[in-house]
């Protein structure tokens, strides 16, 4: 049985398709009952994956840690919002 660092681990690689993280996240946007945490987390996972690959701009960073702060204190109502 796989433990729950191995999982992360093989998530965070998966994620570094596009494609794959862009259904992640649009996944949890489709949700019913939105739940703002989860949304941070994935778009952290996400990001992680994009830094691990070095394919993340200081730019990008800094709209990361933004949006992260947004999530945050609105509990994602505006991104919600839009879907």
């Amino acid at each position: 049985m796989p433990t729950s660092d191995s999982y992360r681990e093989s998530l965070i690689e998966s994620l570094k398709d596009a494609e794959h993280a862009g259904g992640f996240i649009g996944a949890i946007l489709e949700e019913k009952d939105p739940e703002p945490a989860l949304l941070r987390n994935s778009i952290r996972k996400v990001i992680e994956a994009k830094i691990r690959m070095n394919a993340l701009s200081d730019s990008a960073k800094e709209h990361h840690e933004k949006l992260d702060k947004m999530l945050t204190e609105s509990g994602g109502a505006e991104i919600y919002s839009l879907v």
